[in-house]
C-alpha cells in the first residue's frame, strides 16, 4: 500500500518561501494559506531543514533573577535567616522584603 504525501511539491516550495520571507512569526499566516495546522507546517519546515527555533534567551524578563535578589537580600539581611527558604517566594516578594530591610 503506496503512503499518500501530505504535502504536495508546490506547497513545499510555497511554506518554505513564505518561511523565509516571514519567519517564525508567519507561521499562522503559513498554515492559513496552505490549509494545515501550524503544527503541521512546523514539522514540514523541521524535516525540509529550513526551521530555525526561536532564541528561548531573548524571553527572559528584564530585571534581576531570583537568585540574584535572594543574594542581595542575604547581603541586606546579613547571615541570621537562611533565604533559601524563600525559593518559593515571588521575585515581587521577594524585591518587596529586600526593599523593605534596605530602608
Amino acid at each position: 500500500m503506496a503512503k499518500t504525501a501530505n504535502y504536495t511539491d508546490d506547497q513545499v516550495t510555497q511554506i518554505t518561501d513564505l518561511y523565509t520571507e516571514l519567519g517564525n512569526d508567519g507561521l499562522d499566516q503559513i498554515a492559513n494559506t496552505v490549509g494545515k495546522t501550524v503544527r503541521s507546517v512546523r514539522a514540514k519546515l523541521v524535516r525540509e531543514g529550513a526551521y530555525v527555533a526561536p532564541d528561548k534567551s531573548t524571553t527572559r524578563r528584564d530585571g534581576p533573577t531570583k537568585k540574584e535578589l535572594l543574594r542581595e537580600l542575604e547581603g541586606v539581611i546579613g547571615t541570621d535567616i537562611e533565604v533559601s527558604n524563600f525559593m518559593g517566594a515571588t521575585k515581587n516578594g521577594i524585591q518587596y522584603l529586600v526593599n523593605t530591610f534596605r530602608s
